[in-house]
């Protein structure tokens, strides 16, 4: 019963999610203005219309483009001219890289601060921590980007500032991207730690003299950790949808590059099938992690 709710709700967020996709995509104005010269005349102009399905009332386009978008046709891009649903595919691994990087970059950063933030409880380091996680909530993930651009590209010289040539190329984008959820990853993992620390076996492991490198970074972190990888894919959806900005920055050929174009041509397929696809993602990583947590306790399951 409880997975039959879960999916229900999941798919009355992507219907929701569909009608606000629907609706804001249309408030950029009218596509045909844009497709035509501004001299063109009337006939050609409610020609083009017709074509793009756009004379019909709002909610029969909607009902038109949800019936399609369940088969996966999101129409043909305006602008690219080619399916949107294809060129959103062509487009999305180069968001997974760059989303998966950025999780890996947060994640390796999280863990030793929650860690050390934990066992030096108190101290100055574990009030550093607690700076260095406000101030990479408080900056967003765009201003982290031009400030990496203009140290590390601009005034150093050391990496790209743009594109997707090369692995140097991802390290800036995957930094911007995935700093915000360091501050949110890191509470995490002191609060396990604090709680594991607590633990008898950890007790216990000391009296026996189990050396406290191993106690810590072999036993106490591997159960402190279950928390984190639990909701590594609300994370990762996360990332992908936060993408769209990194991703214009920095030029990264993504979806999310892809569809901000799309917004300012208003190429209504291409807008829809990309934001439409992201939100699915998102959906259905909330929805594995939510399952997940009654397969690791059945406490949950049960409840």
């Amino acid at each position: 019963m409880n997975i039959s709710r879960r999916l229900l709700h999941s798919l009355i967020s992507i219907l929701g999610a569909s009608v606000i996709i629907f609706v804001i995509s249309r408030l950029s104005g009218d596509p045909v203005s844009l497709l035509l010269p501004s001299d063109a005349p009337p006939d050609a102009i409610e020609a083009t219309r017709q074509h793009l399905g756009l004379d019909k009332p709002v909610l029969v386009q909607y009902l038109y483009f949800l019936g399609r978008a369940l088969t996966g046709d999101f129409g043909d891009s305006y602008r690219w001219q080619v399916p949107a649903i294809d060129l959103i595919l062509e487009r999305l691994p180069a968001t997974i890289e760059l989303s998966i990087a950025a999780l890996l970059f947060s994640v390796a950063i999280a863990i030793p601060f929650g860690v050390f933030s934990a066992l030096h409880r108190g101290s100055w380091f574990d009030r550093f921590g607690k700076v260095f996680a406000m101030l990479g909530q408080a900056m967003p993930n765009f201003w982290v980007g031009l400030l990496l651009i203009l140290f590390f590209a601009v005034q150093l010289q050391w990496l790209p500032a743009f594109g997707r040539e090369s692995w140097s190329s991802l390290v800036l984008p995957a930094i911007a991207l995935g700093w915000y959820p360091v501050a949110a990853q890191t509470r995490i993992v002191r609060s396990a730690m604090l709680d594991v620390l607590e633990s008898d076996y950890v007790r216990m492991g000391r009296a026996m003299g189990v050396p406290e490198r191993v106690l810590i970074w072999k036993y106490a972190l591997r159960n402190a950790a279950i928390p984190l990888i639990t909701i590594l894919g609300v994370y990762f959806a996360a990332m992908l949808g936060g993408a769209f900005v990194v991703e214009v920055i920095f030029a990264w050929p993504g979806v999310g590059r892809t569809v901000v174009e799309a917004v300012f041509s208003r190429d209504f397929p291409v807008v829809q099938a990309g934001v439409m696809l992201t939100s699915v993602l998102f959906v259905a990583s909330n929805l594995l992690v939510d399952l997940s947590y009654g397969l690791i306790d059945p406490r949950i399951r049960h409840g």
